[in-house]
């Protein structure tokens, strides 16, 4: 008997796919038998992930791209609808990190965490929303951070990031529930990946990027009439 995939056949779009979350998140949609459209800016690391997805039997499409730049995003979206169909899921989760004391921090820090962990998701959402609107469907995941509601020593610019962008989803929640869009936000803790900094703390009590893509999972498979809008998860034992 052929195994069911509830999501076979839609077309999901994963930015920062290259590795960590956004490479295991876009394990798992394959999996769920969805076709799966992967950006990173570094395209031999990009061509590898594809490679490994598609050995998985996952139909990948890889697009390097720089998702701070309006015609990269343009150009990856239109390239993602011609080879692979509407886009009806829109993971956000391209994203840097920047973490020392705010007041000595360039001010090229701040335009590259801002550009890609804010301005990224305004371009990629805005480029796919048209499409949706039109389908009247469509669900925007945004990987967001904990350090989106809690301020620490040294993240005054990645958190303000990540504050913003909690902002940003809840208002196109609001902008796009009437056309049966629904845009929700993922706030994950610290995850043992080579992101952020790790000094003291032990990566097995972390959360995994598997953890992650579970909670994607969970959104994408609620029930039809239900808004799961925003998802905190922490490890069950502090690292």
């Amino acid at each position: 008997m052929k195994e069911t995939k509830p999501l076979e056949g839609k077309v999901a779009l994963v930015t920062g796919a290259s590795r960590g979350i956004g490479f295991v998140i876009s394990r798992t949609l394959g999996r769920l038998g969805m076709k799966v459209s992967i950006c990173a800016r570094d395209a031999n690391k990009l061509e590898g992930a594809a490679k490994e997805l598609r050995s998985d039997g996952a139909t990948i499409l890889a697009v390097p791209a720089d998702v701070t730049r309006v015609s990269d995003i343009e150009s990856l979206v239109r390239k993602t609808v011609q080879e692979l169909g509407p886009i009806e899921i829109l993971v956000n989760n391209a994203g840097i990190g920047y973490f020392g004391p705010t007041h000595q921090a360039e001010e090229s820090a701040w335009d590259r965490v801002l550009d890609t962990n804010l301005k990224s998701v305004f371009l990629a959402s805005k480029a796919v929303a048209a499409g949706m609107i039109e389908r009247h469907s469509g669900h925007i995941i945004n990987i967001a951070s904990l350090a989106g509601k809690n301020a620490f020593a040294g993240g005054g610019i990645y958190c303000a990031s990540k504050w913003g962008l909690l902002g940003l989803t809840e208002c196109m929640a609001e902008d796009l529930r009437p056309y049966g869009i629904r845009v929700s936000a993922v706030c994950p803790g610290t995850v043992a990946t080579e992101f952020s900094p790790h000094a003291g703390k032990d990566p097995s009590k972390m959360l995994q990027p598997e953890d992650i893509a579970h909670v994607v999972d969970m959104i994408l498979m609620q029930s039809p009439k239900s808004f799961i809008s925003e998802v905190l998860l922490r490890p069950i034992e502090k690292p």
